[in-house]
């Protein structure tokens, strides 16, 4: 069946067709995704992430190299290396200054619970700065994930940007 229509040969109103010869742009660029498909088991030497079943996770024996395994650097040890984060969350605020130890220790939390299943998601930086506290992350799902856990447990203003050119989220926490 055809598109157009029987009596002109001309397409339908609102109907655009597919030029092939164009170029499409990633939806989402992330320049420290791997390109290709790893060896597996490709193992982290940075930080001992195993690359298997088509993800990165811990290995089984904590500490040891996958026999016969193949080494290249995780995509969040490459970031960090580099120091470019994809997440930023800040936090800041009067309720800061009384219960920062507090809210450092639900960061850290988040951030071992979501490292455990996620080994890409690691905090790469606590700064603190005129304002409050700035963290960065290696991934977007663990500042989104930090920003969530602050606003269920203390309530307060959160707002997310993201970037979608440059595959970066920043989340503001405050109260």
């Amino acid at each position: 069946m055809s598109n157009r229509t029987p009596t002109t040969g001309l397409h339908p109103p609102g109907f655009h067709s597919i030029r092939r010869d164009r170029l499409l742009q990633e939806t989402v660029h992330d320049s420290y995704k791997i390109k290709g498909k790893l060896h597996e088991p490709t193992f982290c030497p940075d930080c001992g992430a195993v690359f298997r079943g088509g993800r990165w996770q811990w290995p089984d024996n904590p500490g040891g190299k996958p026999k016969d395994a193949h080494q290249a650097t995780c995509p969040a040890c490459h970031r960090t290396r580099d120091r470019y984060p994809a997440g930023y969350v800040s936090v800041e605020g009067d309720f800061l200054a009384a219960h920062e130890q507090e809210i450092l220790s639900l960061i850290r939390h988040r951030e071992t619970h979501e490292k455990a299943e996620h080994p890409l998601q690691r905090i790469m930086d606590i700064e603190k700065n005129g304002r409050g506290i700035q963290v960065t992350t290696t991934d977007i799902h663990l500042a989104r994930s930090i920003g969530e856990a602050l606003h269920h447990a203390y309530q307060g203003g959160l707002e997310f940007h993201y970037n979608p050119e440059q595959n970066l989220l920043r989340v503001s926490w405050s109260r």
